[in-house]
């Protein structure tokens, strides 16, 4: 049976047209009150982006979906888990200054903000999955305990998972540093020609496993625990991770943690992705480069595997931008070629759909309903 996932495009031409009054009627059209009951504690699962990045989605439309909530009888708390890296928010004290910083106060969004793995990313549930790679999981606390949960994803290019949407938003967003440690577990970086020894891998690596070593960064594989921070904060594309089997592994481990952190909320679950601002990389990054494709839409489901589905087929329909990391790839700019192999070519970003399907996190069979 194929899943709902409902569609707004970019077009607006009133006030009631405009992209905020979409995000609160989305919410209703795809019958996302269906899942929030009277004093219903209901997280609001969001990035709130690394100091410096510009690419995550704006408050004003989550400020529509908390006082959407709140009609409901529900109340509403904006949720994030604490990094593996050292960034703006690798505790839960920088990460709320960071987000509030980012636009997140409750004088803007009406909710407070939970860091719902505690101060130090030391507040967890271990939940059974009996999957392949993992029989438990581990989730954090304040998502395991909330009633209900909202999964508003920011679409977008990812240097290890080839994209970052819904499921990648429940795997790594729901999970503490030691359950985000077992998803990278696979990946180990390798330093190629080129470094220019500015450091921002050492700074960055949350177990001190690089060092300078004849003017080049070295990183020591006794040491890396494979979070592949590292590859995210090099700004010369000079440090890579060893392609291979391992990527069909950790693109398994965290499509198992998605399901593990959807699991426990079944039933109370719903999802919303933002298709604008198609970044080339993650939130994470301390800097976001130029949307890749224009705007699309947002979309909601029900199903975390379909909507990442939908937004995936509607950027490979896009032109690609000129002047923007897809250009400089040389492949990706026509209408039906895939944006995200073009960026990050030995990544296997649709094994997360592949595999999320074959495990029973959802299906890609979907029905793409455009709202007008």
């Amino acid at each position: 049976m194929k899943a709902k996932v409902y569609y707004y495009n970019m077009r607006a031409d009133k006030a009631s047209s405009s992209l905020a009054s979409k995000v609160a009627r989305i919410f209703d059209l795809a019958g996302f009150k269906s899942i929030i009951n009277k004093n219903d504690l209901v997280a609001i699962k969001i990035h709130f982006g690394e100091k410096g990045n510009n690419a995550y989605i704006h408050p004003i439309y989550v400020r529509k979906i908390v006082d959407k909530v709140k009609s409901y009888g529900g109340k509403p708390f904006l949720t994030d888990t604490n990094t593996l890296y050292k960034g703006s928010r690798s505790n839960a004290v920088d990460h709320l200054v960071t987000a509030i910083e980012n636009g997140f106060a409750y004088a803007v969004v009406n909710a407070p903000i939970i860091i719902a793995d505690g101060l130090l990313s030391k507040n967890s549930i271990e939940v059974k999955i009996n999957k392949k790679h993992f029989d438990t999981v581990k989730i954090a606390s304040d998502i395991f305990y909330a009633n209900a949960m909202i999964v508003m994803s920011h679409f977008k290019g990812h240097e290890l998972a080839g994209f970052g949407g819904a499921i990648k938003n429940l795997a790594m967003g729901c999970a503490p540093a030691a359950g985000k440690q077992q998803q990278h577990s696979t990946v180990k970086p390798v330093v190629g020609k080129g470094c220019t020894a500015c450091q921002m891998c050492i700074r960055n690596c949350p177990v001190g496993a690089i060092s300078l070593v004849n003017g080049s960064a070295y990183i020591d594989h006794s040491i890396c625990i494979g979070c592949g921070e590292c590859v995210s904060m090099c700004q010369y594309g000079v440090i890579k991770p060893q392609w291979g089997t391992d990527m069909d592994a950790f693109i398994e481990r965290m499509t198992e943690y998605a399901y593990g952190a959807y699991s426990v909320k079944k039933g109370k679950i719903a999802f919303i992705n933002f298709v604008m601002n198609v970044t080339p990389l993650c939130d994470c990054t301390p800097w976001s480069d130029a949307p890749i494709v224009p705007d699309v839409g947002i979309l909601a489901s029900f199903d975390p595997v379909a909507i990442d589905q939908a937004s995936y087929d509607l950027v490979n329909q896009q032109f690609g931008h000129r002047g923007t990391a897809l250009e400089e790839a040389g492949y990706g700019m026509n209408p039906g070629e895939d944006k995200f192999k073009a960026l990050h070519p030995e990544t296997k970003g649709e094994l997360q759909l592949k595999y999320g399907e074959e495990i029973g996190l959802g299906t890609r069979d979907y029905e793409l309903i455009e709202l007008k």
